[in-house]
């Protein structure tokens, strides 16, 4: 319903914080839409466009259960997946730096239960079967998984930083050999796949000293199709092999996960040790430093991006959603009135390919759109035709005109809501370690050396410059730009590099450079064939000692 004034009566503008946007299709005599939040627009456009086609053609029977409030409202979620023993729960403890209720960590399968860790303000655990019936958490539809399930599900709640902007949840240690023909009682790779559509971030785990891909991880990965946009691949343990171990297990994964992951793009593997522990072998500690902070600009970017991942989606959600609609609407029409629908039945479930590739040309959808064909196949076996619906455009109309107009001025919303809201990242933990001080990440590297030094950092190798300089021919005691170029472009760098340190060197902006400013012009080509980025800026600690009074 329209959180707008009575029928018929003009739409007030939007005050303080709030976003308008007026929906004018002329035909549906639609009332002007007001929506305070992303979410909330979320939501509204859910439950009445994209529902009623779901309902109306049966899609939570075949793909995903009915999406709720809790959905739109839930903070971002990471889910860590990986096999038995390859550091899952301990990357949690890493990651919020305290220990959670029912952690257990050992070289043996330990966390047999799935366990969202989320904020609280007291320590404590919910089981699965209260989580399931609480509205304000985004769980309710798993009690479709049943007790076998429910009764490995539960809740870690704590008072915690991180998790004031994030929840993470942990999962059983897939299987290998033996272990894999002990069933679990529960379809694991369908759960998974349930969680897979309502998180943020999926972190596959991988051993550098267990890199065999089980059956059922296999499985899981292939359950996790669709998502190959939130998957990131961590290679733990790294510390414990040589650097030349290390680039072989790293090749041998890629070669692994290339196989099972059928996309073009090489899938992002972050490689490091992700504990407290000093590492076993040190050779590569920067390469750790570096990918550990990627890791962690990725996760805490969640919050930032969570409006938009949500509406992402819903927006594949609908696009499958109408494909579900079109398929049952076929396999309705092609039913008989009276006898034969048994074998007709069976028919039509064996020959589903040639309907969608029908579907396909009739209708300019894309193949990827469509549903597995194997999986359609199983869940088809079981349903009762006569009871399909036949199309009804309608209802297809009212969420192409979703897709078309209100999900485009939904995005702007996105876009005024984050301008609008302070910088929104993950805080705490292990998070804020390697912020600030020493041990941030390049802290006295690069254009930071000699961030803490009284001297001028770049006084030491001034007399090699000076003696450059000199042979410059330079005019009261200041060269020009012709003649530094033909000494910079020695070091083969490109110009737009050497334009920028001209810039950053020209310190008193006279299209000269004396010998201090020469002296800095080198040691910031320096710090570029190092391999470290230059400054934006020019730190202070880097102004020639003569030029700082000007500062």
């Amino acid at each position: 319903m329209s959180l707008t004034g009575q029928p018929g009566t003009a739409a007030r503008p939007a005050s303080g914080s709030m976003f308008s946007w007026v929906s004018k299709d002329a035909r549906r005599k639609k009332e002007p839409e007001l929506f305070q939040t992303v979410a909330e627009g979320l939501r509204q456009l859910y439950s009445q466009k994209l529902l009623p086609l779901e309902e109306h053609y049966r899609f939570h029977e075949f793909h995903s259960p009915a999406l709720e409030d809790a959905d739109f409202d839930n903070k971002p979620m990471v889910l860590l997946v990986g096999q038995y023993s390859t550091g899952k729960t301990t990357f949690i403890r890493h990651l919020i730096e305290q220990d959670f209720p029912g952690m257990r960590i050992g070289p043996e399968p330990t966390t047999d239960s799935f366990i969202a860790v989320m904020h609280g303000p007291t320590e404590g655990v919910v089981p699965g079967n209260a989580l399931v019936v609480d509205p304000r958490r985004p769980f309710r539809k798993l009690n479709a998984f049943g007790n076998a399930f429910l009764n490995r599900f539960m809740c870690a709640q704590l008072p915690n930083p991180v998790l004031d902007s994030i929840s993470i949840i942990d999962t059983p240690g897939i299987l290998s050999g033996e272990k894999q023909r002990i069933s679990r009682g529960y379809d694991f790779a369908a759960v998974l796949e349930w969680f897979a559509e309502r998180v943020d971030r999926i972190i596959l785990l991988f051993d550098a000293h267990k890199l065999d891909i089980s059956d059922e991880f296999s499985e899981v990965i292939k359950a996790l199709k669709n998502h190959e946009d939130k998957i990131r691949v961590v290679l733990n343990k790294a510390d414990q092999i040589e650097t030349q171990q290390l680039m072989r297990v790293y090749g041998a994964l890629m070669w692994s996960l290339g196989k099972i992951i059928n996309t073009p793009e090489v899938v992002r593997v972050y490689i490091g040790s992700f504990w407290s522990h000093p590492l076993l072998i040190p050779d590569n500690r920067k390469l750790f430093e570096a990918e550990e902070q990627d890791l962690f600009k990725d996760i805490q970017s969640l919050p930032r991006n969570a409006a938009l991942r949500k509406l992402n989606d819903l927006i594949k959600r609908a696009r499958l959603a109408k494909v579900h609609a079109y398929i049952i609407s076929s396999l309705k029409k092609e039913m008989p009135n009276m006898f034969g629908k048994e074998s007709k039945k069976k028919e039509l479930v064996n020959n589903l390919g040639e309907i969608y590739a029908k579907i396909e040309r009739e209708h300019q959808i894309s193949a990827g759109d469509f549903p597995s064909l194997r999986k359609m196949q199983e869940l088809l076996q079981t349903q009762d035709f006569t009871k399909f619906q036949a199309l009804k455009p309608k209802l297809l109309d009212t969420v192409d005109d979703m897709l078309a107009n209100d999900i485009a001025r939904l995005m702007v919303m996105v876009r005024q809501e984050e301008s609008q809201m302070p910088s929104q990242v993950v805080k705490g933990g292990a998070f804020d370690g390697t912020m600030n001080g020493p041990f941030g990440h390049g802290y006295g590297e690069g254009a930071g050396e000699g961030i803490d030094d009284i001297e001028w950092v770049v006084g030491k190798d001034k007399p090699t410059y000076d003696e450059i300089f000199y042979t410059l021919s330079p005019v009261n005691g200041k060269i020009t730009g012709a003649n530094a170029k033909k000494e910079m472009v020695k070091s083969k760098l490109p110009n737009t590099v050497l334009g920028k340190i001209w810039k950053l060197a020209d310190v008193d902006k006279d299209g000269l450079l004396d010998d201090e400013e020469f002296a800095l012009a080198n040691h910031l080509i320096k710090v570029k064939l190092e391999g470290h980025e230059l400054p934006t800026d020019l730190p202070p600690h880097l102004i020639p000692p003569s030029k700082r009074r000007l500062e």
